[in-house]
């Protein structure tokens, strides 16, 4: 249940958001090795942000998975993610990633929790 949300400044109309949304999944599903009906990304353009003092590109991305989080597996999502930020023009220095490593009982789905199916 791997979840990607981005927040970034970039103004919504400078980019292609259905066919972003299309990179930004595959190329976390790639990453994660998870099936992409399990991939969900949320996308927040045109935010009110500043980072370093700046409003320059810039961006936030919280990585949120039940399971496959370590330093290891971090270290190739941001890789990964660096990459699909730069097509937008956020330059690596300008985004944070935070990673969340979610208990299977604290996931809700299909009328019940993850730990349960």
């Amino acid at each position: 249940m791997p979840l990607i949300k981005i927040a970034t400044n970039v103004k919504d109309d400078s980019i292609d958001q259905e066919a972003f949304l299309k990179q930004a999944g595959v190329a976390f599903q790639e990453t994660i090795d998870k099936p992409m009906s399990k991939v969900l990304v949320q996308l927040q353009l045109d935010q009110l942000m500043s980072f370093g003092g700046t409003t320059e590109p810039c961006a936030m991305i919280d990585v949120l998975s039940a399971g496959k989080i370590s330093k290891e597996e971090n270290m190739k999502y941001t890789k990964a993610l660096t990459e699909l930020m730069a097509k937008i023009n956020v330059p690596q220095n300008r985004m944070y990633v935070i990673f969340v490593d979610l208990p299977r009982d604290n996931v809700g789905v299909k009328n019940t929790v993850l730990s349960e199916l």
